[in-house]
């Protein structure tokens, strides 16, 4: 069945940004992967079968408009909040992917009890204890967005055995934005852990099998240290779950959403 977005231009922090909305049901805040989003993925369609789904494209990435003050993850957090308050979206569920996921948690810190569930998929923020993150800066924009993938053949069905120029900018800016943000120190915040205590609603936390770009002791860590959190780990997936295996991450998040 087909899917009907729609597609807005919201005011954020004085900022203009791409959002994308679709489904009905509880609100479902989608953040994406620091190398950006493809407009449409199967898995954004299953959710908007049972979510009312938001999925913007940060501030600096894709089509979102660039704010030259930004400078740290918790300034898009901030922001993320307060478009929710202007389009009156109350208590959603917050659905971060990889760097998404850092933001995610950091909203979720900020406020506690505006907060239904928060679902964490490879994500950012946290200093593995083991292992390290991928650093984007020694590897080419096609290397680092192929790490993220266990099965190269899911890679190239979606961007292509050799990615488009338009595709290959897309990440050149992505990173940028990245260095400016979450450079120093790279991709995480130190402080993130000690405020993880004061998050009141479940989360999940996913991780693929096979995730080459953010190691599974930092998803460890996460479960360890939100009060009411567990791991799922997906088999046969590098870290970008969403897109490798979009049904069994679809599976995993309305099954979380509609317990008790």
């Amino acid at each position: 069945m087909a899917v009907a977005w729609t597609r807005t231009q919201p005011q954020a922090g004085g900022v203009a940004l791409r959002l994308d909305r679709a489904g009905s049901g509880p609100p479902l805040l989608v953040l994406h992967h620091d190398i950006g989003s493809l407009e449409r993925l199967p898995a954004y369609d299953a959710l908007s079968q049972h979510f009312d789904v938001l999925l913007p494209q940060h501030p600096g990435y894709g089509h979102s408009e660039r704010p030259e003050w930004m400078r740290s993850v918790r300034d898009l957090a901030v922001l993320y909040r307060g478009l929710l308050a202007d389009l009156g979206v109350g208590r959603p569920i917050l659905l971060g992917l990889g760097f998404g996921g850092w933001i995610s948690a950091e909203m979720a810190t900020m406020a506690p009890r505006d907060t239904e569930r928060l679902v964490l998929v490879g994500a950012m923020g946290i200093k593995p204890p083991a292992g390290d993150i991928l650093d984007q800066a020694l590897v080419s924009h096609i290397d680092y967005a192929r790490a993220g993938f266990h099965d190269g053949a899911a890679f190239d069905a979606l961007y292509g055995a050799e990615p488009s120029t338009d595709q290959l900018v897309e990440w050149d800016l992505c990173r940028e934005m990245n260095f400016r943000i979450a450079w120093k120190p790279y991709m995480y915040s130190a402080t993130l852990p000690h405020l993880l205590g004061a998050m009141r609603a479940p989360a999940l936390v996913v991780w693929g099998e096979h995730d080459a770009v953010v190691p599974r002791s930092a998803g460890e860590v996460y479960a360890a240290r939100l009060p009411d959190a567990r791991l799922e780990v997906v088999a046969a997936s590098g870290h970008c779950v969403e897109m490798e295996r979009p049904a069994e991450l679809v599976r995993l998040v309305t099954t979380f959403c509609n317990r008790g």
